[in-house]
């Protein structure tokens, strides 16, 4: 008994320090995994460093009316240098950055570099610096960083480094790079010098930091990808990206425009919206129009790393928001028979020019431009500009483009600007008719020559034509407008006088902003107040040459377009706009256009109706007949033909709507040296023919080179 008794106080020692040491234990474990966690969590991060890098934002995508895709986005592998992990000693750094080209140039891919644009060129032997580069956003950014290098700027009113030592400053940079030794002897070769020296200053100037990663090559494979990526590879980093693609390639190319850097001008606008001074961001057309819209947010990726720069966790902790879609107004369909159709009909008239005998009869046109709009809304449904270029191609074209003397880079629908022509008496005759000054009916007996002033006496086209004996005799309002009688308008645009008919067209939108989302050229309205503006005097003689479209008138392509429209509607004039819809990269609809009445002109139904009767018959037996006998659809027009030079053949214009009974589309063709405003009808025709599904059993490629002219006609010269 005694015996058991001494083991069970074993027993109960052994058993109490059991529960002794299970309770130290139950307690430390609670303190570790509940009471101190934020202890061990700032143990366990302590050493470990945290940087961020942009996750590009998807580029919203841009669509036409219908829904087709204009612009969209193709994604890509790109390399690009990561500054927190990359060795800090130039040469190596140097040497890392040769070894990455070299591996992409023996894969086949180093295509996907592109060399940066430089400050420096080289003339006749001697260093001087690119005026276009230190231009830009990146030249500002030059000029910073040779100022915090202690170079300064010549002492004049402008500022600039003519007077730099060129020399001394690319010796600054390339020992600043490690490019060159102790000695100032270059390290490398002399084209590897002059490669990794155009990387090094295009990444300084790109604000390289571990906020701001460089992509050194684009569009990679996978088998590069592996190749540079074996083992453990410090200083480069793999992103994917979103490049633009044009799904309708050489088409309305000026309209949906370019993206890239921020220009230098724009700079100070980008960042205060927050912008990055690197970010890609819409330079022309409606890709910076509707900036806003398709940019999107960037996110952020975030990158821990421990105290030998290995990378040990990667997290987005903010994700990009990708941008919206812009539906556009425009039918990319009837954009592309607009295009096809402008540039068939400037080879009709330069073919038909070069097989007449007589000389400055179209054989040098050259140019043109085609604008179309919705008569109710003043949507846009097409706008085109001949000659143009391929935005897929533009980097590779931008050179010859550039030279080109028919400068294709210039967007003539809507900054091009042109005398109007005769296409500008519609106008005149409503005004006439609204203020009194003639009634439908009202005849004038029109000489040929006006002889109304002692010192200015202009004639009509049909006087000069026919050698002092042509007239067109005792006519009407809408026989005037018919047969394009100079006469006629220079009587009642003298009766009408200056100041009324600047009222009007004002109110038709001429001389005005179209209300377009892109650049234009507002042109110029004639009259006294720009004639004195310029430091000259208007006289009386010069309303004459107003009142048929002459004089100081220059309009771009749109605003005929909208003047027209504006009459139809009675004296409403409505915002031409480009921007149909809005939309969320899931499809919601975020915004719709609504039509805007930007001013109104009282214009009386008769008024209206009168010269819209009159514009039916220049299409059916006045100076367009020929171009539009036994066409399916009625419609209205006008021709013109404006002299701009004696060297050259004149413009030719032609603006019309459709269907006539209730026009639902007003369009405007001008091609400069023309000839004869009837001609410029062929693409207005062609035109018609796609809006109206009048072409869906002929022939794509047979459009307006169908058409002849037919010189026997009285109005070859209508209004010069």
């Amino acid at each position: 008994m005694k015996r058991k008794r001494e083991h069970l106080f074993r027993y109960i020692v052994i058993g109490a320090f059991y529960v002794i040491v299970c309770l130290i234990f139950v307690a430390r474990l609670i303190n570790i995994q509940i009471a101190g966690q934020d202890y061990y969590s700032e143990t366990y991060h302590d050493g470990y460093f945290y940087r961020s890098v942009p996750i590009q934002a998807q580029r919203g995508e841009i669509f036409d009316r219908n829904g087709n895709v204009l612009v969209s986005n193709t994604y890509t592998y790109n390399l690009y240098l990561d500054a927190g992990s990359l060795t800090a000693d130039q040469n190596s750094r140097n040497l890392f950055i040769l070894d990455l080209l070299e591996k992409a140039e023996a894969l086949g891919e180093y295509d996907g570099f592109e060399l940066p644009d430089q400050p420096f060129e080289k003339k006749d032997g001697k260093w001087g610096f690119d005026k276009v580069f230190m231009a830009t956003a990146y030249g500002r950014r030059f000029t910073r960083l040779l100022t915090d290098l202690g170079f300064e700027q010549d002492d004049s009113e402008k500022g600039g480094w003519e007077k730099a030592d060129k020399e001394e400053i690319r010796e600054t940079l390339l020992d600043r790079y490690g490019i060159t030794d102790e000695d100032g002897k270059l390290r490398y070769s002399e084209e590897d010098c002059e490669l990794i020296f155009a990387i090094r200053l295009d990444m300084e100037l790109s604000y390289f930091s571990t906020a701001e990663p460089y992509t050194l090559v684009k569009d990679i494979g996978i088998r590069y990808i592996t190749a540079v990526t074996e083992g453990t590879v410090r200083g480069i980093g793999i992103s994917c990206t979103a490049s633009r693609v044009y799904n309708y390639p050489g088409y309305a190319s000026h309209m949906l425009g370019r993206t890239g850097k921020i220009m230098a001008e724009k700079a100070e606008y980008y960042t205060d919206k927050g912008y990055k001074l690197n970010a890609i961001v819409g330079t022309s057309g409606v890709e910076e129009a509707f900036e806003d819209y398709l940019h999107g947010e960037d996110g952020i990726l975030t990158i821990v790393e421990d105290e030998y720069g290995n990378v040990v966790d990667t997290y987005v902790s903010k994700e990009p928001k990708p941008g919206q879609d812009v539906y556009l107004t425009i039918d990319i369909n009837l954009q592309i028979a607009a295009e096809n159709a402008l540039k068939s009909n400037i080879e009709l008239i330069v073919a038909n020019g070069e097989a007449d005998d007589r000389e400055l009869s179209g054989e040098d046109a050259n140019a043109g431009a085609l604008s179309a709009i919705e008569k109710d809304t003043g949507a846009v449904l097409a706008l085109a500009s001949y000659p143009t270029y391929n935005l897929a191609t533009f980097n590779e074209d931008y050179a010859t483009l550039r030279e080109d003397e028919n400068s294709p880079l210039f967007f003539r629908a809507l900054e091009g600007t042109y005398a109007p022509g005769s296409t500008f008496k519609p106008g005149v005759a409503v005004a006439a008719l609204q203020e009194g000054i003639i009634s439908p009916w009202t005849e004038i007996y029109t000489e040929g020559q006006y002889t109304f002033y002692d010192d200015f006496q202009p004639s009509c086209w049909i006087y000069s034509q026919r050698y002092g004996y042509g007239r067109h005799g005792s006519i009407n309002v809408s026989e005037a407008i018919q047969v394009s009688c100079n006469y006629f308008f220079f009587d009642i645009g003298r009766q009408l006088t200056i100041s009324n008919i600047t009222k009007y067209c004002k109110g038709y939108g001429l001389g005005q902003p179209t209300g377009i989302e892109l650049p234009e050229k507002t042109g110029i309205l004639a009259g006294p107040a720009h004639r004195e503006s310029t430091g000259n005097t208007w006289y009386d003689g010069d309303t004459l040459a107003a009142a048929i479209g002459q004089s100081d008138h220059l309009f771009n392509p749109l605003q005929i377009s909208v003047y027209v429209a504006t009459m139809l509607n009675g004296g409403t004039r409505y915002s031409a706009h480009l921007l149909h819809e809005v939309r969320e990269y899931d499809g919601t609809v975020v915004y719709t256009a609504a039509p805007e009445v930007v001013d109104s002109v009282p214009l009386d139904a008769t008024a209206v109706s009168t010269v819209k009767y009159a514009m039916k018959d220049v299409t059916e037996n006045g100076s367009a007949a020929r171009v539009f006998v036994n066409y399916p659809i009625t419609i209205g027009g006008k021709t013109g033909t404006a002299q701009v030079t004696k060297t050259a053949s004149d413009n030719a214009l032609f603006t019309a709507f459709a269907p006539f009974d209730d026009p639902e589309i007003v369009t405007t063709c001008i091609i400069e040296r023309g000839a004869n405003g009837t001609d410029a009808g062929f693409a207005i025709r062609d035109l018609f023919d796609q809006y109206f599904g009048l072409n869906k059993d002929e022939d794509p490629d047979d459009g307006a080179t169908n058409g002849t002219t037919d010189d026997t006609t009285d109005d070859t010269n209508e209004d010069n």
